[in-house]
């Protein structure tokens, strides 16, 4: 197993590899995990294959997560590795901490993590904890350095996204007006204003989905 076959294998699932982490002992990953790899949608060929699914066909509550539990779970399951979800808690598995130390994923200027392929868009449905050591490819720059207009910082029309954190009840608040109905139907103004996250590819019928669970929860 090579980090191309494990690429390969992710694709092949409408999943993206979005990078990888060789454990130490203070991240908390499964006992004798040796490469603990982060797995989000493959956009844009992701969101068609879930709504054509069982778990998005059926109406019961959680489709994505349960979709993620069997793709995710059936792969582990073939590779002889553990799945790893960020959702199933409280307590939930350190995916934030995981997602930094992969050299690929960072804290962006309004503190929402940003990918170097997915921008602000960035996401994850599972991880891999395999008991190999599989040699990552060199992490490309952190993209808000060469990021001149920073428009992430003043796309958010109620300025949501600021020095005090995430406003999230001012968010979902401004979600319910009229005025709202942008980020409804198209995604966070401001993730979407990220450069990177514009050529991610993630369609706004999937954006939607997830600003519906958003506001309702």
């Amino acid at each position: 197993m090579d980090w191309n076959t494990l690429q390969k294998q992710a694709t092949d699932r409408h999943l993206k590899v979005l990078g990888g982490v060789h454990p130490e002992a203070e991240d908390d990953a499964p006992t004798g995990c040796r490469t603990l790899v982060l797995l989000g949608p493959d956009e844009p060929h992701f969101w068609p294959a879930f709504t054509d699914s069982p778990e998005f066909l059926d109406s019961a509550p959680d489709s994505m997560d349960r979709w993620s539990t069997r793709v995710i779970g059936d792969w582990a399951e073939t590779l002889g590795a553990k799945a790893l979800f960020p959702f199933g808690g409280p307590p939930y598995l350190p995916f934030f901490t995981w997602a930094t130390r992969t050299g690929r994923i960072h804290a962006s200027p309004i503190r929402l993590l940003v990918h170097d392929e997915a921008g602000l868009f960035v996401s994850f449905r599972g991880a891999l904890a395999l008991d190999i050591s599989i040699e990552m490819p060199t992490a490309p720059p952190r993209p808000c350095k060469s990021c001149v207009e920073k428009a992430c910082l003043t796309a958010c029309p109620v300025d949501a996204l600021n020095d005090d954190g995430y406003d999230v009840a001012t968010c979902k608040a401004f979600l319910g007006t009229t005025a709202g109905n942008g980020c409804m139907t198209n995604g966070c103004a401001a993730r979407r204003a990220c450069p990177v996250s514009q050529q991610w590819g993630r369609l706004p019928a999937q954006s939607a989905y997830h600003m519906r669970h958003f506001k309702r929860n």
